[in-house]
């Protein structure tokens, strides 16, 4: 089986891009990407993204983006898997190029949530849900991560200021990303103080919905070593799924499609978690950044929280997290997301993270979650020696 490497990476800047279209945030991210490889043409792009056919009333993003961005022929097609939707979309490209099927893949993640607004949004973002059971009852992603944090403080008598710690690094590390959408920083107090979104879940602990669209470019590793200086290898990949419903599962308070999807990346790897030198997760909620590091093996069960500070998860910390803002403040671009984080490691293993460099770093997982934990799936990049 063929390694794969990245070799290429673009990025638009999350925000509420109104004058901008979806074909026009997905040109942009992929010329920079093939421009970073030294690229005119792919033989396949896969595209992360969760709602277009619901928010911009395009499904048919294949044919779409790949003649927008210059590519008319190419395999092409769009990959969905909720929140997960753009790690899904660089799942297909690792296989395809491990397969030996295609030689060069674009993966391009693209959102456009916020021409959009109010209940007919909200109703989008349920649909990562359960409609049966979940979403006819009026149930939201806000309203579930309420549930998990509810039942978290409960069972571990903590409160919801243990949790600020989350939010106040994401903003932190946001401040020095240009491409972030929300790049002030969080005082002490302001998180437990914020307006409630659905409580204990605050408006300082649920994540921004963006417009946005991020690109890499693989290939096979041999193939990488002889096109760029710096090609990073993607040594692990998995996908896990567990109950779509929340009342469906073993223990609410275990992701255990995290888990999974972790401990197979880990072994495909040949690592452990004490090897990995940068996490970004999906904190889209600050429930599931606590329950995420728990489930991936960087905290005990009920622990989570004890690393929610610049010591635990800072750049300089033990596990550092949302080295770029993370979803809570470079912004959740719903499909995209998981396309950003490879970004983001990549630079961060190029060295090229600036003033949001982790020093020394050689190995990132990456992991981005469907829903509330329905779909998980986990990648590990490293540096190339």
């Amino acid at each position: 089986m063929t390694d794969v490497s990245i070799i290429g990476i673009g990025q638009t800047p999350v925000a509420e891009h109104w004058e901008t279209s979806l074909r026009h945030l997905a040109f942009q991210a992929a010329r920079a990407a093939l421009d970073d490889a030294g690229l005119t043409a792919v033989d396949a792009i896969y595209i992360g993204n969760q709602h277009a056919d619901q928010l911009s009333q395009q499904q048919h993003l294949g044919a779409l983006i790949a003649d927008f961005v210059g590519l008319r022929g190419v395999e092409a097609y769009r990959i969905e898997a909720a929140d997960a939707s753009g790690a899904a979309a660089l799942r297909a490209g690792y296989l395809a190029i491990r397969s030996g099927a295609v030689e060069t893949v674009m993966v391009l993640g693209v959102e456009q949530t916020t021409d959009v607004v109010g209940s007919r949004r909200t109703a989008a973002l349920s649909t990562g849900m359960d409609a049966d059971y979940e979403g006819t009852q009026g149930a939201t992603p806000a309203a579930l991560a309420a549930l998990l944090m509810q039942r978290y403080l409960h069972e571990y008598g903590l409160s919801v200021e243990d949790f600020a710690g989350f939010s106040e690094n994401a903003h932190l590390n946001a401040s020095t990303n240009p491409h972030a959408m929300y790049r002030n920083r969080l005082r002490p107090g302001m998180f437990a103080s914020a307006p409630a979104v659905a409580p204990p879940v605050s408006l300082f602990d649920a994540a921004p919905e963006g417009d946005g669209a991020a690109a890499v470019i693989l290939t096979s590793t041999d193939h990488a070593r002889g096109q760029v200086f710096s090609p990073i290898r993607i040594t692990g990949s998995a996908v896990a799924t567990d109950a779509l419903s929340l009342h469906d599962r073993d223990d609410l308070l275990v992701l255990n499609a995290v888990n999974r999807s972790a401990g197979r990346a880990y072994q495909q790897a040949g690592i452990s978690p004490a090897d990995v030198d940068l996490f970004e997760l999906h904190d889209s909620f600050a429930i599931l950044a606590t329950l995420s590091l728990e489930a991936a093996g960087f905290a005990e069960l009920g622990s989570g929280c004890t690393l929610a500070n610049p010591a635990g998860i800072g750049r300089d910390g033990q596990i550092p997290v949302a080295t770029f803002g993370g979803l809570k403040a470079r912004g959740h671009a719903g499909g995209a997301t998981g396309v950003y984080q490879a970004v983001e490691a990549v630079l961060q293993l190029r060295g090229q993270a600036d003033e949001n460099q982790v020093s020394a770093a050689r190995t990132a997982l990456i992991q981005s979650i469907g829903g509330m934990g329905g779909t998980a799936i986990a990648h590990l990049l490293q540096a190339d020696n």
